[in-house]
This record gives C-alpha cells, structure tokens and sequence, in this order.
C-alpha cells in the first residue's frame, strides 16, 4: 500500500513539475519515439522461424530514415539487438517530449491469420485482444525485480489491465486518430487485410505521456506473409506506409497543420466549430479555472462516461490557434484542436479529408 502510495505521488510530481517546464519550452520540431518491440534475450515470436526482434529493428530503422529525411526528430528505444525493460522505453519517449509514440511489432496465432492491425491502449474488447497484450506483456518476466518495477502488475490477470487505462485516458483520441492512418495506409497501399484498430492492455504503452500506438505488422505464423515481413522489400514497404501515416497524423497537430482554403477559414458560417481540447478522464470535474490551470470558457462533453474538456468556442480558425498556443503556455502539452458540427463533436479525419 505505502509503495503505490508512493507510486502515485511520484507521477503527480512527474506531471506537475514536467507542465511547468512545458510551458518554458516551446518546440519547434515534431518528436517521434520510433520502439521496435523484443530485442535481445527477448526474441519475439518466433512463427516459421523467423525473430520478430529483428524483423521489427529493421522495419523501426526505415521508418526513422524516413521521417527524418522529412524534417521529424526521431528517437529510438533501440538501434541494434538488445534488451530493454518496457518501462525504460515509455521513460526514452517522456524525456524526449515526444509528439507521437510507435511501437512496432508482429503478430502470431495457431492458425492462418493474417493482415495488420494497430491497438491504443484501453480494456480488452474480447479474449483475443487480452492474448496479443498478454503476449507481448510477458516480457516483464525478463526483467530484474519486475515485481516492484510494474506494482503487481499480472500480464495473465485481465483485473490488470483496467489500472493501465487511466494513465492514457488522455491522449486517447489522438492515438486513434494515428492509428486509423496507419490501417488506412495499410491498406490503400499495400491492400493489407484491414485488422482495424483495436484498444488491448499494452504495458509498454502505459506510462507514455503523449499519444502512442502499437503496430502488429502482420502474421509471422502465417507462411506467406511471414516470408513478406521477412523480406528486405516487405520491411521497406510497410516503413514507408506507417510513415506515410505518421507524417499524415502530423500534419494535423498545431504548427504544421495544412492550411484549410480561404473560404473555408473565413466563410465558415458557424457550420463548424472549433475548441480546444485539453484534457480527457473518467471523472467529471466542476468547470472552474483553478482545476484547470487558471483556465476560463470551459465546456465539457461526456462520451460514454469519459469526460472531455474543452477550452474556447470559436468559428474563426486563425482564433482557435490562438486558443491552443495559449493552453499548451498553461501547461496542457497535449492539447489539440477539436471540431463539432451541429453541438456534436466531429470526427477530426473526416474533416481533414474534407478541407485539405
């Protein structure tokens, strides 16, 4: 009890004092925190032969080449074949103030599955979500002092999972909306079976504070698209779809969004609104500025028991800009631009399909 007391304490300090140094570190670059599942001792799953720990190192390093080839500051959890305890790559991520979190992997089954798929952290939706997690969750039992390090954390417990959900409550709609550019690449590129996106307990994604993302690249198990996510071409070309995806997802966040045409900006019509979204939890919380930083024009919206605060209303785009600067200087490092239609939120990709 007193450790995750302790526990507790340590990530509201972590979160207090790392909003603070937000607001005094304005960036001018994206940050993506590129993690290749496995390595070292830890193999991966080994379907038909093949080490997963290698195949995901070398699909992370195209995946880095390229986004740096565009501008985007890439860090690695790892660059060659070693180990590296899960908390450790969630900490590489935080002390990088990163923008976005990919982790990559592959997938195995008993049968012939096959196709990729992309998962957010939340609750298992059926038996077979809990399996993927608590596969690639086993892990931990590699680690020294696993025990303490994860508070009791059971990978074979499905009660488990339910303590990871809050930590990334948050960054929840920005990670699916990454996420569903990945299948989207997936599949328009390289018409991949569509495993769509999915939410299953991954620990590696658990104390990441930024939005992040786990990629199964597909089925190692299965013998045709095992001997693809092997070949030097499979690997280049699922790289260059997830970060077609990434740069996509990008290109949606404040600095770097595309410009909307200028009818649109100045001839909305009060069609589309725009809000700041600065925080998301389970709780619902009296809209008053001291618990929200000194913030004022507060709204919230409740989705199926998870509660979305917003900050500002305004039909004027250049305004909401204006609006997230000024919440990100309070200390809300993931906020982002929200869009309803008629009251009702409005789902952020639709809209950028519509006006970019």
């Amino acid at each position: 009890m007193i450790f995750k007391q302790f526990i507790h304490l340590f990530v509201f300090l972590f979160l207090f004092f790392s909003s603070n140094s937000f607001t005094q570190n304005v960036k001018n670059e994206f940050v993506v925190v590129v993690d290749a599942g496995h390595g070292g001792k830890d193999p991966g799953n080994r379907g038909n032969g093949y080490f997963e720990k290698n195949i995901a190192l070398n699909i992370a390093l195209n995946v880095g080449e390229i986004l740096t080839q565009n501008k985007v500051k890439v860090v690695y959890t790892r660059t060659k074949d070693v180990f590296v305890d899960l908390y450790k790559r969630a900490q590489i991520a935080n002390n990088a103030n990163a923008d976005l979190f990919i982790s990559i992997h592959c997938d195995a089954h008993n049968s012939n599955a096959y196709g990729a798929g992309t998962f957010v952290l939340g609750l298992h939706a059926n038996e077979r979500n809990f399996k993927i997690a608590q596969k690639e969750n086993s892990v931990i039992y590699l680690e020294e002092n696993y025990e303490q390090k994860y508070d009791g954390f059971d990978p074979n417990n499905p009660e488990s999972v339910i303590s990871l959900v809050l930590m990334q409550e948050e960054y929840l709609d920005q990670s699916i909306v990454a996420a569903n550019y990945i299948q989207e690449f997936f599949v328009k590129d390289l018409n991949r079976r569509d495993r769509k996106v999915k939410q299953a307990g991954f620990l590696v994604l658990r104390n990441t504070y930024m939005p992040s993302v786990l990629i199964e690249a597909g089925f190692l198990t299965n013998k045709t698209e095992g001997q693809y996510l092997n070949s030097s071409k499979g690997q280049k070309e699922i790289s260059s779809s997830i970060s077609k995806a990434i740069l996509k997802y990008l290109s949606t966040l404040d600095s770097n969004l595309v410009n909307l045409p200028e009818t649109f900006k100045f001839n909305n019509k009060g069609e589309f609104l725009f809000k700041v979204q600065i925080s998301a939890s389970s709780k619902s919380l009296e809209l008053k500025s001291y618990n929200f930083n000194g913030l004022n024009k507060l709204s919230k919206y409740n989705n199926n028991g998870l509660y979305k605060y917003y900050y500002g209303s305004t039909t004027d785009y250049n305004e909401v800009k204006k609006l997230l600067k000024n919440a990100k200087n309070k200390g809300f490092k993931s906020a982002f631009i929200a869009v309803f239609k008629e009251g009702q939120p409005y789902s952020l990709k639709k809209y950028l399909d519509e006006f970019q």
